[in-house]
């Protein structure tokens, strides 16, 4: 029985002649079969280090944190500010119109006043009539109604409405001396101002001088 013959191994050459023999030409290090060389440890090692330094730091949580609550507690502050403002301005509001409502209640009202104050200035106020009409005036000046223009004060023509002129030198300056209605406030708003006689200051006339007397 024949044996197989036995397969030879197969042999790579490698040509590492640098000088191509056909051409005479230098041949690369590929080409003439050289692998690259590894680079060298310390070579690599510096490279590695600089990318080190240059690396982003790592985030603080806590850092990270506290910048959220500061934001957090900036919000709080900056919304109950404004809700602060916003109740002012509501209350500011809803006095106001309370205070409109009740001038203008007030002010329908001065008519009324006004007779009473002649009833009385007549003598017909009394009994029952009188009873309800000081209930009316009180329950009036409690909600904030105010009488003024009164004889003897000094006039103003921001609250009196002169209508009678007089001069005297029993005064020092223009002075109210006769009420012909009286005045009213509401507050600082005034809804009507008194009608008055006002006399002014008039210098009282020198006295003749004496005679000469006669030789």
């Amino acid at each position: 029985m024949t044996q197989p013959p036995e397969e030879q191994p197969h042999l790579v050459v490698n040509d590492r002649r640098r000088i191509d023999p056909e051409t005479g030409e230098v041949r690369s290090p590929a080409a003439a079969g050289d692998a690259p060389e590894a680079p060298a440890a310390e070579d690599v090692a510096p490279v590695a280090e600089e990318g080190g330094r240059h690396a982003a730091p790592e985030p603080d949580p806590a850092a990270e944190l506290k910048a959220q609550l500061d934001e957090r507690t900036a919000d709080l502050q900056r919304l109950t500010a404004e809700y602060a403002n916003y109740r002012k301005r509501v209350e500011r509001d809803r006095e106001l119109v309370v205070a409109t409502a009740k001038s203008q209640v007030a002010g329908e009202l001065l008519g009324v006043l006004d007779d009473i104050e002649r009833a009385a200035a007549h003598g017909d106020l009394t009994g029952a009539f009188k009873a309800v009409s000081d209930k009316l005036v009180n329950a009036l000046r409690g909600t904030g109604l105010e009488p003024f223009g009164h004889e003897g004060e000094e006039f103003d023509p921001s609250v009196h409405e002169a209508v009678q002129h007089n001069t005297s030198p029993d005064v020092s300056g223009p002075t109210v001396t006769a009420v012909l209605r009286r005045g009213y406030r509401f507050g600082e708003r005034v809804l009507r101002p008194a009608m008055v006689a006002v006399t002014d200051h008039e210098p009282a006339a020198e006295e003749p001088a004496a005679e000469q007397q006669q030789d």
